[in-house]
């Protein structure tokens, strides 16, 4: 057994209550049926037998055809999207888990493949990110962005909103804002990215601006309680970078806190990469949040009871150990051995790699 450790004591998130301080992170996986970017059975599968972490966080979904970045990622904005993810919440409430899903829009991050009339993507400003996207079953350069209008910005906004309405009517327990990665709020959000000279560009407020007002936004239809942010201050992902970070996150976790979010959940360091990448002081960022702290990246049993003793973080969450580990909570409570993940069976494809890896209980009736 394992030694004693916080990771596997309940603990109250907003109305709910998690059985415990796993969480399983967002994780794209492009299985959405393709075309409708409905989820499909196998989704309703895979979450469900990952259910006994504390909180499910699904993989990004995109809150408009335009918030779509990559193939078969699926979507919260038709009918058909809301009646495939009610399947993975109910599959999920049966197995008494809590689920919440993640809301996206990638902004640069496309290809005019994915956009309605191959249109351009769109991004604070027209500077093409160095870096590749999933699509057309293969990997290719992103697409040359144009820079929104002033205009069009109110409808992005609403698009979030109308997306937590619909995961509300979906059942999920709650929603996170994709804040992080290098996608649309990120690109506003860091000057390396937002060379604008309105209100939503220049100073940290106005940079600041379109996260802040988005999350405004689904706070007022899912309430603070059920309403989560991913934030990612240093990860150069998605060829993503800002001159001063620390201000600019201190200024946005403020914003984040005043209007009372359930939860703050933090890449520290490079989004799977060296949790060292650059100075920043996450502590601070705790302080200043009045929620939960959910830590992010390249955590281990180790680190994350550490880290929890420290009374350094909430919630820990765990990423690809969550593929090849559908009962990932067991084994770290049992220590264990862990099924090795296949790289090759991450992004597309079907139940191999997906809904496949085996628990314990089949390992042991082999």
């Amino acid at each position: 057994m394992s030694p004693p450790t916080k990771l596997f004591e309940t603990y109250k998130l907003g109305p709910i209550t998690l059985a415990n301080r796993l969480v399983m992170a967002p994780l794209t996986r492009n299985r959405a049926v393709p075309g409708t970017f409905v989820p499909g059975a196998l989704a309703a599968d895979y979450y469900a037998q990952r259910a006994s972490a504390g909180l499910l966080i699904t993989e990004a979904s995109q809150v408009s055809q335009q918030g779509q970045g990559y193939q078969d990622t699926p979507g919260i904005y038709t009918k058909d999207q809301v009646a495939g993810w009610r399947k993975v919440t109910d599959s999920v409430h049966a197995r008494g888990g809590k689920i919440y899903i993640q809301l996206w829009h990638v902004g640069r991050i496309s290809h005019v493949d994915l956009q309605a009339n191959g249109a351009a993507p769109v991004a604070p400003s027209a500077i093409r990110a160095k870096g590749k996207t999933f699509v057309n079953g293969g990997f290719a350069d992103v697409s040359e962005p144009r820079a929104l209008e002033l205009s069009e910005i109110p409808g992005i906004i609403d698009d979030f909103k109308r997306a937590t309405k619909n995961a509300l009517e979906a059942g999920f327990d709650g929603v996170e804002i994709h804040g992080a990665n290098g996608y649309l709020l990120e690109q506003f959000a860091k000057d390396g990215t937002n060379k604008r000279t309105d209100a939503y560009g220049g100073s940290i407020e106005n940079r600041a601006r379109l996260m802040l007002e988005v999350s405004k936004a689904v706070v007022s239809e899912a309430g603070a309680d059920r309403t989560g942010i991913r934030i990612s201050p240093v990860t150069p992902a998605n060829d993503i970078s800002d001159s001063n970070p620390q201000a600019l996150y201190d200024h946005i976790v403020d914003g984040l806190s005043a209007l009372k979010l359930v939860y703050l959940h933090v890449v520290e360091g490079a989004t799977g990469g060296p949790r060292d990448i650059a100075p920043f002081d996450y502590a601070g960022l705790r302080k200043r949040f009045s929620g939960a702290y959910v830590a992010n990246n390249g955590y281990d049993f180790d680190l994350a009871t550490k880290v929890l003793d420290a009374n350094a973080a909430d919630l820990i969450a765990f990423g690809k150990p969550f593929i090849s580990n559908p009962d990932l909570v067991e084994r770290l409570k049992k220590g264990a051995a862990l099924n090795d993940w296949d790289k090759n069976t991450f992004y597309g494809g079907g139940a191999k790699g997906y809904t496949d890896y085996p628990t314990l209980a089949a390992q042991a009736a082999e």
